[in-house]
């Protein structure tokens, strides 16, 4: 199961909506991390998954969903096979679209993801996201802690 996790850590909710609120049923949440010191910027729909300041959750990001690392076609398995999502309570299916390495001396880097229009920006040393390139299809998992 943790070869297909690329990323996973704990991440403490600093702030939600800075610059007010867009849309009625999705908040901007900024979150950092505790074992990595990670920013976290993302999209959540708050109607089903509600969340508030200094809420901590774990966040995950894997390639398939499958126990197994085997690789899937990205289509929701109806089959009731256990799966990653059985450990998580909120999961989005989506596609990084950004890499930026800040390069020279700095160890900084950032990816973006979008799922179906709700971004993820994850910013932090790039040993971090070393696992991850342009186009790749990810599942973003997320528990409250």
């Amino acid at each position: 199961m943790a070869d297909s996790i690329l990323f996973e850590d704990i991440f403490t909710l600093t702030d939600m909506d800075i610059g007010g609120k867009k849309f009625d049923k999705v908040s901007r949440i900024e979150a950092r991390s505790e074992q990595f010191d990670m920013q976290l910027s993302l999209d959540v729909n708050t109607e089903v998954y509600p969340l508030a300041a200094g809420d901590k959750l774990t966040l995950a990001l894997s390639p398939t969903l499958s126990l197994e690392g085997v690789t899937d076609e990205g289509v929701y398995d109806q089959s009731g096979r256990r799966s990653l999502m059985d450990r998580y309570e909120y999961v989005m299916y989506g596609k990084l679209y950004k890499y930026s390495d800040a390069g020279g001396s700095s160890s900084d880097a950032e990816i973006y993801v979008s799922f179906g229009g709700l971004l993820m920006r994850l910013a932090g040393d790039s040993t971090n996201l070393k696992d991850f390139h342009i186009d790749q299809r990810l599942y973003i998992l997320i528990r409250k802690v």
